[in-house]
């Protein structure tokens, strides 16, 4: 019946599909997906006679919308466009809702590149379908083609699966295989099988459900695999695992190596006999088993095995792609041979009519051309050259004559594909995901092993067991990323953009951040201990919180016009500019690594500096990833650059680079005065300090009990006490003492201690095994100096660094634990004398330090009294911990200077030019 369908009237074809429809064997869909394997799944799913209730595709891209979303507006489908499903891990009711009123009874989803929430999956009667373009469970994961060519399988095919919450995992619906050609590539695959039967199949499988027929076939775990894309080639392997390395990167994203210094990737691998002609100039590779040949056929590599394979074509980090066998001619001219098409591209002139003669050296805009001139340039181009799709930001980057046209012409021979970001991920199924988490240096815009491929473990808390291995940066390691940094402030892409475009940037890298911020909660679990629930809200939402409000102040940076007074007549008028330090430095601490990178990160980048961060050795993995996400949020190589790495090599060198202008450090007082002198000593550098802390906290009698125990709890153990500004002595009136204490030591016998990944956990493990001593050792001096040890104060007897939240009382201002910052889950409580206001503020500001703060009252005259002679950077009044991305925040005395956060940040980042003009 299917196959004479098409031959019948349209009176026959109705009555046929209102009978179909009866018996269930149409349905309505809802299509999920995009590109043209996605348009012609759709229009095959219409012609069987199924009624697609709505399409689900990606937003438009530079005005365009997508084939599938082109194809359904033709016919009248509802179309849908979300830029999002969910928003930080939960499906957005409003887009939930939209879907659901269509009335779906199956989606299925071609090549779906977005994470649909399982509301949506789970929402039809009969569930979801996707189609995979591998034989799982071999080869999950976006890069399955790839893995099929590299790992050289003989067969190769697609599958049609059911959704369940996994990464390719759910129930096999239907399988097709095909033969893998010896010099298959991922296009010639594609073109051949698994488009065309990819879209029969996925028909088919829409077929069988409708009948009643589909199976779920249980994917079997052995023979499962998943790897992530990797380009660069490893030369110790034979010449058939080159060759599969090679074509399984052709064309996207391309295999790679070093050759004379340079990086080359490598295109349109074959293998040769062993009789093939080998003559020709012999071209040194690092690593190879012997030097390449570069013939007039092609460039000759070799295998370990001495078996031979040949690559047509090599591309250069510039752009620019040649035949292999022109290697050592193709540096001899740096003219490019224009066709007639791309000599048509310089219309410059018919718009710079102010200019006799456009030259190479011509620059658009100090010829005088405006954005109006921007705008007519790019559609001129487009009509010339239809497969030259300029974008603004091309002209104002490529400004001279002859950048312009060296970048058309790549356009337009297809040679300045985006080159993929390679990732040697550590990958781990935990949490309910799959977690991939980078592990090497990033620097200029690629994860590179640390000179000398030194490294280090970075430990699990949980556990005490190692995580991975992450890359040791070297004093090496530092002079080129700071000479990368310095590349992309003075002569990238970076320097040059506008702050609006750079604000756009930085809200992209906040939404990629909110896509993955459950797997940035669960790394930052994994490497520091911290309950994955807080993670979740602050570490990683206020990380998010903090590059959006510093996104928007990024074309909002203004300096001040000022009178000043000249003996007459002169006339004159100074202004102010407000512009970007450079290359800046910064240091972080491991208590909140993700949080503290973001608050001084955000603000450096929206001055318009470039950064070269170290995060603290024992917690590197979420500074790692954060990477990865500006990487592919499309920031430019070398405005991001991260060296995790000892705080004697690499912070010392960053403190005595003298290319480095500003350094912004959290952490110790000590180690923050060794960097200040150094700052000092190599080129008067700009630092910012967050240092130290001794925080009190004072609680009067007549306060809110209830709400002075929770915050008051809050104010030590939150975040495992690994707060910089915790409480640090909590001063209560001796009227209420007993009372307190009695209440506080309940609630900490609630408290939950064990897995910071579990829902339940109020208390996960000390960040570092280092830190979990000095608490024990810290806990023993107090009881040895005659404090009364109310609770804890003890490792706990698991595996871990677990240590107990601890109460003491009876603290007298001269013992050590009075004045000195536990950093822990450690409640140092001291009485004061009913009434006695000024005797508790002397007591209370009797510290170098002057973080931060608080004081518990209903009385709002006492509130305001004390929050004005508190000597402190910050005073909570009736709260504690609430910290804002809009707040400035900063200590005052041995707790530092310079603020983070807040508008106040930004000047941390900036210097202040003044230009006066006589007229």
């Amino acid at each position: 019946m299917r196959h004479h369908f098409h031959t019948w009237t349209g009176r026959q074809r109705v009555q046929i599909l209102t009978s179909l429809r009866i018996f269930g064997m149409l349905m309505k869909i809802a299509v999920i997906g995009q590109s043209l394997f996605g348009q012609e799944v759709y229009k095959e799913l219409r012609k069987e006679g199924h009624t697609i209730v709505g399409v689900f595709t990606i937003p438009d891209s530079d005005g365009k919308a997508d084939l599938l979303a082109v194809e359904a507006e033709k016919d009248g489908v509802p179309v849908f466009k979300f830029p999002r499903w969910r928003v930080k891990g939960q499906a957005i009711p409003e887009v939930v809702s939209q879907y659901a009123a269509t009335g779906a009874d199956l989606n299925v989803l071609p090549f779906c590149s977005q994470f649909i929430p399982m509301e949506v999956i789970n929402h039809p009667k009969h569930g979801s379908i996707i189609y995979h373009p591998s034989l799982l469970p071999r080869h999950r994961g976006a890069s399955a083609i790839n893995w099929t060519l590299i790992h050289g399988d003989k067969k190769g095919g697609f599958t049609v699966f059911w959704a369940d919450d996994g990464l390719d995992t759910g129930p096999i619906l239907l399988q097709r295989e095909c033969d893998v050609e010896p010099d298959d590539t991922v296009n010639s695959i594609y073109k051949r099988f698994l488009f065309p039967e990819g879209v029969k199949g996925t028909v088919e499988a829409v077929r069988l459900i409708a009948e009643g027929k589909a199976p779920r076939i249980t994917q079997p775990q052995e023979g499962a695999t998943y790897e992530c894309i990797q380009k660069k080639i490893d030369w110790n392997q034979t010449a058939e695992a080159l060759h599969n390395w090679i074509r399984g990167n052709d064309k996207v994203p391309g295999a790679w190596a070093e050759v004379d210094g340079k990086n080359v990737t490598f295109y349109g691998s074959t293998l040769v006999g062993n009789g093939t002609s080998a003559k020709g100039q012999p071209l040194e590779i690092p690593g190879a088993s012997q030097p390449g040949v570069v013939t007039k056929a092609g460039l000759i590599l070799f295998g370990n095995d001495g078996k031979a394979l040949m690559v047509k074509n090599l591309q250069f980090e510039d752009g620019k792609m040649i035949p292999s066998s022109q290697y050592f001619s193709a540096g001899k001219t740096s003219a490019v041979e224009l066709t007639e098409e791309e000599k048509a591209l310089a219309v410059w002139q018919s718009i710079l009519t102010n200019v006799s003669q456009v030259e190479d050296s011509t620059d658009f805009f100090k010829s005088g051309a405006a954005s109006m001139d921007v705008v007519r340039l790019v559609e001129e181009v487009k009509l010339l050259a239809s497969n030259c799709q300029l974008q603004n930001e091309d002209i104002y980057i490529n400004s001279t004559f002859q950048e312009f046209i060296q970048m058309c012409v790549r356009k337009i021979r297809g040679e300045d594909e985006e080159e993929e970001l390679v990732v040697d991920y550590v990958s781990m199924n935990i949490n309910h995901m799959t977690v991939k988490m980078p592990h090497q240096l990033f620097i200029d815009g690629e994860f590179v092993d640390a000179a000398g491929g030194k490294t280090y473990k970075t430990i699990n808390p949980t556990t005490g067991t190692a995580l991975c291995d992450v890359s040791l940066a070297q004093i090496s390691d530092v002079d080129t990323a700071v000479a990368a940094a310095k590349e992309a402030f003075e002569n990238g892409e970076w320097g040059k953009m506008n702050p609006r475009d750079r604000g756009r940037l930085i809200y992209k890298l906040a939404d990629l951040m909110e896509q993955h911020q459950e797997e940035l909660a669960t790394i930052e679990s994994l490497d520091s201990g911290a309950v994955y629930t807080l993670a979740l809200k602050t570490h990683i939402g206020m990380s998010i919180q903090t590059f959006r409000y510093f996104a928007g102040w990024c074309d909002k940076i203004e300096g001040s016009t000022i009178p000043i007074n000249q003996a007459r007549p002169n006339r004159n008028i100074t202004f102010t500019r407000k512009e970007p330090i450079g290359v800046c430095a910064i240091v972080i601490p491991w208590n909140y690594p993700l949080m503290m990178l973001a608050w001084k990160t955000a603000a450096c980048l929206a001055a318009g500096n470039t950064v070269v961060l170290k995060p603290a050795q024992v917690t590197p993995m979420t500074a790692l990833k954060f990477a990865e996400l500006a990487a592919r949020a499309g920031f430019p190589k070398g405005v991001i650059n991260i060296l995790p790495g000892s705080g004697a090599l690499v912070g010392q060198r960053m403190s005595d680079h003298p290319d480095v202008r500003k350094l912004g450090f959290t952490g110790s007082t000590e180690i923050g005065k060794h960097i200040m002198k150094s700052c000092a000593v190599s080129n008067v550098k700009k630092v910012s300090l967050e240092l130290g802390g001794k925080s009190p906290l004072i609680i009067f009698s007549d306060c809110d009990m209830d709400k002075a125990v929770r915050m008051g709890m809050s104010s030590v153990f939150f975040n495992k006490g690994e707060n910089c500004i915790a409480a640090g002595r909590l001063f209560v009136e001796d009227t209420i003492h007993d009372q307190f204490v009695k209440r506080v030591v309940e609630e900490v016998k609630k408290m939950k201690i064990g897995d910071p990944l579990d829902r339940a956990t109020d208390h996960g493990p000390q960040n570092h095994k280092a830190h979990l001593d000095k608490l024990v050792e810290y806990c023993e001096t107090g009881v040895k100096e005659g404090a009364t040890l109310v609770c804890g104060g003890k490792q706990l007897a698991r595996p871990g660094f677990f240590f107990e939240p601890t109460i003491f009382t009876d603290v007298q201002d001269h013992m050590y634990i009075a004045k000195e910052e536990s950093f822990g889950p450690v409640m140092i409580i001291s009485k004061f004398k009913s009434g006695d206001v000024d005797e508790v503020l002397r007591r209370a500001n009797a510290t170098e330090y002057g973080l931060a703060s608080g004081v518990f009252t209903k009385d709002i005259s006492k509130a305001l009294y004390v929050s004005e002679r508190l000597n402190a950077g910050t005073v909570f009044v009736n709260t504690y911990n609430k910290t804002d991305v809009a707040a400035p925040f900063g200590g005052f005395k041995q707790s530092g200077f310079g603020k983070d956060l807040g508008r106040e940040a930004l000047n941390e980042y900036l210097k202040t030019k003044a230009v006066t003009i006589e007229y």
